[in-house]
């Protein structure tokens, strides 16, 4: 993609023309004329007045700006850049990419080539720049320049002369300074993009790519804590100016504090995707946040993946085979064997794998054995000789063949009776209360969860939330 002079132009070409006499030579008033008085309101772009000793090298620099658009060079150079950029564009795989990005830097050097005598002209420009109206100047021409032969530098160059100038309008300076850290992040100086970024921010701006690139710009120095703060902190301030957060903010988040191993900061950026981005691929993302961050025993795992069952986010052939060997772990083999026939349907398990036959065999027989017997131990777990531990695992019983209120009644029985994993039963009543529809009462429920399970229990929670309001 071809580098923008990304700030309004304060000075059009005429205007610019007009200032140093190029076009209108007898309209232009150095910095010691008469000056008329100016309105006392003026919304306009800045009124400059350049040095006499400045003039001769601005002067030079436009006509060289606008006569090297011309040169033949130039406009070979910038149609191999754009062939340059389509095929990255149009390219797949690691190779072609590599390829094509070798072809962009031939390019960039090609423009660069055709350009170094207008680059030359640069430092002694600044050079005879000594007033605001001259540094601001130079600088809209430095950026001019950039943007021509695609210099990051000479445009970062000339941003921070037209900021420093003191000329640029006070109001729009926060969105100048987005364009200095947006030049910063592409040149790979992350101090320098956290600086300006934030300061931007702070001015209130909020386009769509500032927040993850300010976060990134953190994570890539290798300051993953302070980033996840900032960014979180301007996803809050997009917030409360009434834009939707762009689901790449949270993405930037929750992929930086997945691999710094931050269970409790990645919950928090997957579980406000969730929110405001309740697709079937943010839902895998929120699970998987948890999967692999909390470490989680079989029976917390089970629950978990139950969550992949709710929101139809298993993505892969591994999500099933993970579902499938936790559920036979745990002896629920009605849940095992709607594992294999999902995952069948969906093309993610083969009928002729011998793990997917062999499951399929097993948690048939053991429906055909466990099912009948259903009714007589819910019975059993209802009469007084019936422990916590009896009437809980029946209660999993019930809650695996599809039978959620019952399930809860007696998880809810084994709780007053005590002596169990409470924290695991006051998840399973969350999840009975959630599959029956009761989507208020199991949030409530969930809220409850602490411990190791708290992580699964907020993602449930979230669904939840998102059931209720219709999601």
């Amino acid at each position: 993609m071809f580098l923008k002079f990304r700030p309004a132009a304060l000075l059009s070409r005429s205007a610019l023309a007009l200032v140093l006499g190029v076009a209108a030579p007898m309209m232009f008033a150095p910095a010691n004329a008469v000056k008329e008085k100016k309105p006392a309101a003026d919304a306009g772009p800045p009124k400059v007045a350049v040095s006499k000793a400045f003039l001769p090298s601005a002067q030079a620099m436009m006509k060289a700006i606008d006569d090297g658009k011309k040169k033949p060079e130039v406009t070979a150079a910038m149609t191999s850049l754009e062939t340059a950029i389509a095929a990255y564009n149009a390219s797949s795989g690691a190779a072609a990419r590599k390829a094509a990005n070798a072809q962009i830097d031939a390019a960039n050097a090609q423009l660069g080539a055709a350009l170094a005598t207008e680059k030359g002209m640069v430092d002694p420009m600044f050079t005879a720049a000594t007033t605001p109206d001259d540094k601001f100047i130079a600088g809209q021409l430095s950026a001019q320049l950039g943007t021509l032969s695609q210099d990051r530098v000479l445009i970062r160059r000339g941003y921070t002369a037209m900021l420093d100038s003191g000329k640029y309008p006070v109001a729009d300076t926060p969105k100048l300074m987005n364009a200095i850290g947006d030049t910063c992040y592409d040149m790979k100086d992350y101090a320098c993009a956290q600086s300006y970024l934030g300061k931007a921010i702070d001015g209130g701006v909020m386009n769509a790519s500032i927040g993850a690139r300010l976060g990134d710009s953190y994570f890539k120095a290798n300051q993953v804590p302070q980033g996840l703060d900032v960014l979180w902190k301007a996803i809050q301030a997009r917030k409360a100016s009434g834009q939707p957060v762009p689901a790449e903010w949270y993405g930037t988040g929750l992929n930086a504090a997945f691999r710094a191993k931050l269970l409790d900061r990645a919950s928090a950026y997957s579980l406000a995707m969730v929110q405001d981005y309740p697709t079937t691929d943010n839902w895998a993302s929120a699970i998987n946040a948890v999967r692999y961050l909390a470490n989680y025993e079989p029976q917390e795992r089970m629950d978990l993946l139950r969550i992949m069952v709710a929101t139809g986010s298993f993505k892969e052939g591994s999500d099933y085979v993970e579902f499938i060997q936790t559920a036979d772990k745990l002896r629920l083999p009605a849940e095992e064997l709607a594992a294999v026939q999902a995952g069948l349907a969906s093309g993610k398990l083969q009928a002729n794998d011998v793990f997917v036959t062999e499951a399929r065999s097993v948690s048939t027989k053991q429906i055909a054995e466990e099912k009948p017997t259903l009714a007589a131990i819910e019975t059993k777990a209802k009469g007084p000789a019936a422990t916590a531990i009896s009437i809980a695992a029946t209660a999993d019983a019930l809650l695996s063949y599809g039978m959620p209120d019952r399930a809860e009644a007696l998880y809810a029985l084994a709780m007053q009776k005590g002596g169990v994993d409470a924290q695991r039963l006051t998840t399973r009543i969350g999840i009975a209360q959630f599959q029956q529809g009761k989507y208020a009462d199991a949030q409530a429920t969930f809220a409850k969860v602490t411990g190791t399970r708290q992580p699964m229990a907020a993602v449930w929670a979230a669904l939840a939330a998102s059931k209720a309001k219709g999601g």
